[in-house]
């Protein structure tokens, strides 16, 4: 078992390559020397089961692992109680999306605290989760993996703590850890080895090594104000960070299994290689 890398969507060079669909997606991430994709429905579940189908059956074939990243307007915490219970009906739309793709990984981003506080909304959140691990099971996707986002605005839920409170629903839930979004969110705060320690550290004391091990990334350079993330930036940038390299010492020192999606502005794929290609230096001896 290792890491393996690839792009969240196409990025700027798929159709410069002769690209036209998301059929040719498997084949593109080979091309890029990846290993994974990371289909967006952050504006809804618009693909077509048969559609999904045929693109999983390539992707099998091409030995790519598929992930989806659910609808942005997903709202695990909202106070109206149609909006989570939409949310929950959305997850399983995802969650048969990604089954016909052959990927049992959703992406979830649980919504804002609003006018409540974070403990309401943690609590909101954590009693909408039930119902969708609920809803997964007596809908036949019990091998789907949820797997919140933390978040990189301040007044949005998805603080490392949160979202591992999220997991603890249920041992199926996996977290997807956003370094971008952390560091964005806490104003630079991963700079060194040990800064992302701390967060490693955090996972396998609230949920155990085997979630340690498979835990879901995102990973880009994100620029920042006082509210947190204002965009994503690409590898090229050496100001707002954070750097992958402590960060990919790190899953070599703990023999972790990541899935690693790069979300970088438009180089998505070209920068998860970067990542892919560190990551191979350094895992055949210590760090």
């Amino acid at each position: 078992m290792s890491a393996i890398f690839g792009p969240a969507g196409t990025g700027d060079n798929f159709s410069k390559m002769g690209y036209k669909n998301s059929l040719n997606v498997p084949e593109y991430v080979v091309k890029m020397g990846l290993d994974c994709f990371e289909y967006q429905c952050g504006r809804g579940v618009n693909i077509g089961e048969e559609k999904a189908t045929a693109l999983g059956r390539i992707a099998a074939e091409h030995n790519v692992k598929m992930s989806l990243h659910a609808p942005y307007y997903i709202s695990m915490s909202s106070v109206e109680e149609q909006k989570r219970l939409n949310s929950v009906n959305y997850i399983l739309q995802s969650a048969k999306a990604v089954k016909a793709m052959g990927g049992n990984r959703i992406i979830v981003h649980t919504g804002s605290c609003g006018k409540i506080s974070r403990e309401e909304a943690l609590s909101l959140a954590l009693d909408t989760m039930k119902l969708a691990v609920n809803a997964l099971d007596s809908e036949g996707f019990s091998d789907i993996h949820i797997c919140p986002e933390t978040m990189g605005k301040v007044n949005q839920l998805g603080t490392l703590y949160e979202v591992l409170e999220l997991c603890s629903v249920d041992e199926r839930i996996i977290p997807c850890i956003d370094f971008g979004h952390l560091n964005a969110r806490d104003q630079g705060v991963l700079k060194t080895k040990e800064d992302f320690e701390k967060i490693f550290l955090q996972i396998k004391d609230k949920l155990g090594t085997d979630r340690l091990k498979t835990f879901h990334s995102h990973f880009s350079k994100i620029e920042y104000t006082t509210g947190g993330e204002k965009r994503h930036l690409t590898f090229e940038d050496n100001i707002y960070g954070p750097n992958f390299e402590p960060m990919l010492e790190l899953v070599h020192k703990y023999d972790c299994s990541p899935v690693f999606i790069c979300e970088s502005a438009g180089t998505q794929a070209e920068d998860a290689k970067s990542m892919k290609d560190y990551y191979l230096s350094i895992a055949g001896g210590n760090v």
